[in-house]
């Protein structure tokens, strides 16, 4: 009796005496703290005292990650931490209690042990898991388990694993609002026609890097979707292999689209009246210029109600590569913000007054990224350009950071103040830490914010 009263008390004192306060909060709060640290973590807590010793059993949160245990080189073929992490994540769901998941995480290589993969899987689902995320190094050919794609219980799907991502006959995703697919290949449009049309209340989809080369036409049709993101990397399609296929998107009641990458695919879009804010990043590679161009064109006339655009100069030079390329694109009417979202080089700046030419001007323009640091142009140079009439007439505001204070950027500053409705009415001096840096900014804009770097030579001073 006397021994167990002194066990007690040491688990209720630290080393020096003090009360453990934290043992002494109620189980949920200290699940609740557990479920942020890595799975492995949060079961080393029991051999703290008996009081620990089945709190990690039920944590909401679950996260595996084989790269956690390898420390080094290991054999592929019979890796001993191979072994030893499957076995950790079989104790750790064998001695989980009947609670629900909230999420389960699962990083790790599959090898030649998918059945073993797939029981894991399958007991997060048996546990009403709420957000399943699947990071999985693909070998072989591989199928999730059919309870993944019928799960009541699911509100987050994220699967990522290279390789074809084969779906069951029939699908069933209630109450799914977020899908992210990344590095899968889509074997036909059957198939992901019947996944997309199962998610009824689908708010959210991320298409990052998947392969679509098989197919020729998709449609996705959800007219729940509020978010879309599509990335393609420039590597993931082959010149010689197709020339894409075509991805039709009807969603009426998406607000935001992001889109990255070089188009291997042609991404046209319908009926998006509440389409309100856009990302842009095209990148444009070499062998494939003319048909990216165009592809561009048709992606932003998909776009004409946006109200927020961020663009990449980069997507503004392969604008320009399109055949009357500022005919085919929309006004862009209820444009209000525009963010050129890298840095202004010495051949974007006129093809971005181009653009602007063309459309309806914004009211606030910012230039985050500021100048690529070896531009350096004179005023003469943007006097000359060819975009001259290009008015900003609704400008309000610009955003200019990243400041170095060079000749070049006041050029710029100019060039785009002359655009604005009404001519500069009052020169001031603008300083930094006592230097004079610019000798003309006021104007007749609401306001124009200046940035500059902390490594810029006026900073230094």
């Amino acid at each position: 009796m006397a021994g167990r009263k002194k066990q007690k008390l040491v688990e209720e004192q630290g080393i020096d005496g003090a009360r453990d306060i934290i043992s002494g909060l109620p189980d949920c709060i200290l699940q609740h703290i557990l479920s942020f640290l890595p799975t492995k973590d949060a079961v080393a807590t029991c051999i703290l005292s008996t009081r620990w010793t089945y709190l990690w059993t039920a944590i909401p949160n679950i996260d595996l990650d084989d790269s956690l245990i390898y420390f080094g080189e290991v054999d592929s073929w019979y890796p001993i931490e191979r072994v030893s992490f499957m076995n950790f994540v079989e104790r750790v769901l064998i001695h989980r209690d009947v609670s629900s998941m909230n999420k389960f995480r699962l990083s790790c290589t599959v090898c030649f042990y998918a059945s073993r993969v797939n029981a894991w899987i399958s007991a997060a689902i048996r546990h009403n898991v709420k957000e399943l995320d699947l990071q999985l190094d693909v070998e072989k050919p591989f199928m999730l388990p059919h309870c993944v794609y019928t799960c009541e219980s699911l509100e987050v799907l994220k699967i990522e694993m290279e390789c074809v991502l084969k779906l069951p006959s029939s699908i069933s995703l209630p109450n799914l609002k977020t899908l992210h697919l990344c590095l899968v290949t889509f074997s036909d449009e059957n198939s992901l026609h019947r996944l997309f049309s199962s998610c009824h209340v689908l708010q959210e989809l991320s298409l990052s890097d998947c392969d679509w080369r098989d197919m020729t036409n998709v449609t996705i049709s959800i007219p729940t979707l509020k978010n879309l993101k599509v990335e393609d990397l420039p590597y993931c399609l082959s010149l010689n292999e197709s020339s894409g296929c075509v991805i039709k998107v009807n969603a009426p009641n998406l607000v935001y689209l992001e889109y990255f990458g070089d188009l291997p695919n042609e991404i046209l879009l319908a009926n998006q009246l509440s389409l309100a804010n856009a990302s842009v990043q095209v990148c444009n590679l070499s062998e494939r210029q003319s048909e990216t161009a165009c592809r561009a064109v048709k992606l932003l006339q998909g776009l004409q109600y946006i109200k927020c655009l961020k663009i990449s100069a980069e997507t503004i030079k392969t604008l320009g590569l399109a055949e009357n390329s500022l005919d085919h694109l929309p006004v862009f009417q209820n444009l209000t913000h525009m963010e050129l979202s890298v840095e202004i080089e010495s051949h974007t700046f006129e093809a971005l007054l181009e653009f602007l030419q063309g459309i309806h001007p914004p009211e606030f323009l910012s230039f985050p990224e500021g100048l690529d640091p070896p531009m350096c142009l004179c005023k003469d140079e943007w006097v000359l350009t060819s975009a001259s009439s290009c008015s900003l007439s609704n400008l309000k505001t610009i955003n200019l950071q990243n400041l170095c204070g060079t000749e070049t950027e006041l050029n710029i500053l100019k060039s785009l103040l002359k655009r604005a409705p009404i001519k500069v009415e009052s020169c001031s001096a603008f300083t930094l830490k006592g230097q004079p840096v610019y000798g003309f900014i006021a104007c007749s804009v609401v306001s124009v914010n200046l940035i500059f770097s902390k490594a810029s030579r006026v900073a230094r001073r």
